[in-house]
């Protein structure tokens, strides 16, 4: 089977298009021909050697869709989507023509989704489901900023969140709803770059600030999310791209009985993603959950191109397609 494999750590240019032998199921595993795979930030970042959990040499990918080819007769032929932390670090991930996967992993694709779509809204999915749901615990009637709510997570937490039954407010560089001809998600949207965010915030939420921040743009936005807290309001960090020091008042944080979460979705290996995959196909049923536009799609031997496209991070999704590309 064919497989993109790194064997140093750099840029895009050290993946290689190889073959390896092919795969069996066992007792425990079950093999999946990826249809569809996306390339994830974290995968790029992968390669060029931030994650220090990896092992050489890897294939890379943490998101797939595809069809149960071995193992578990029941399961033959079904198409499945997954996604998990362990998956293209410390064990070989999605951007191949085949993956073994524990069986207890193994979740059925929802049905309104490509396998386009369904190979990349894992890691977007799972981590703005943990976020909301799991950690911020967002209950109907409570509303929620979220910092890029744009992008690939907070497009995910705002919808998730309106699911709930709570009032989203986006949170962009630009407030201008883009003409996609989709209805925005967001109740209301106000620009990172106004210096009175907070107190607009304010204005528009009944005086009031908002019971959760989903800080989906790192420490640029660290204490701006703070000051848009209302009393005992929990903010939620998932990355920090560019400044991993950041300043706040203490004082002002105690005061207000905040509360700062952090949140890794690589402590999530397959099985426990699975479970998270599991609870969010009902929305996707629903159609209440729609995954961020695809940008472009690439078959596996132009990986390194899709790489590179990944890397520059501009709208939308970037898929690797390993059937029918």
């Amino acid at each position: 089977m064919r497989v993109i494999q790194f064997s140093h750590f750099g840029g895009p240019s050290q993946l290689q298009l190889v073959e390896r032998p092919s795969l069996n199921a066992d007792a425990l595993t079950a093999i999946v021909q990826i249809v569809a795979a996306s390339v994830n930030p974290s995968d790029v970042k992968n390669v060029a050697g931030r994650m220090h959990q990896t092992t050489l040499p890897r294939v890379p990918g943490r998101d797939y869709s595809g069809v149960v080819v071995d193992g578990p007769a029941e399961w033959i032929g079904q198409e499945v989507w997954g996604t998990g932390g362990d998956v293209g670090f410390t064990r070989d991930g999605s951007h191949a023509e085949f993956i073994a996967v524990p069986r207890s992993s193994l979740v059925p694709k929802p049905e309104r989704l490509s396998h386009e779509e369904a190979g990349s809204a894992g890691v977007t999915f799972v981590t703005a489901w943990c976020a909301v749901s799991e950690y911020a615990q967002l209950q109907a009637g409570e509303t929620i900023a979220v910092i890029g709510s744009r992008g690939g997570v907070g497009r995910a937490a705002a919808q998730i969140a309106k699911h709930l039954g709570a009032r989203v407010i986006g949170v962009n560089r630009s407030p201008v709803i883009p003409s996609n001809g989709e209805d925005p998600i967001e109740d209301l949207i106000l620009s990172s770059l106004d210096p009175r965010l907070p107190e607009i915030l304010r204005s528009m939420n009944d005086g009031n600030g908002a019971d959760v921040v989903l800080n989906a743009a790192g420490g640029p936005m660290f204490e701006i999310g703070l000051k848009l807290l209302g009393h005992r309001g929990r903010q939620i960090e998932i990355t920090s791209p560019t400044e991993r020091i950041a300043n706040f008042d203490l004082v002002d944080f105690y005061h207000n009985e905040s509360q700062l979460i952090g949140l890794d979705t690589l402590k999530r290996d397959l099985d426990a993603s699975a479970r998270i995959l599991e609870k969010l196909r009902s929305g996707f049923r629903a159609g209440a959950y729609r995954p961020h536009p695809i940008a472009d799609v690439f078959p596996l031997e132009a990986a390194q191109q899709a790489y590179e496209r990944a890397s520059v991070g501009r709208g939308g999704r970037v898929v690797l397609k390993m059937i029918g590309a």
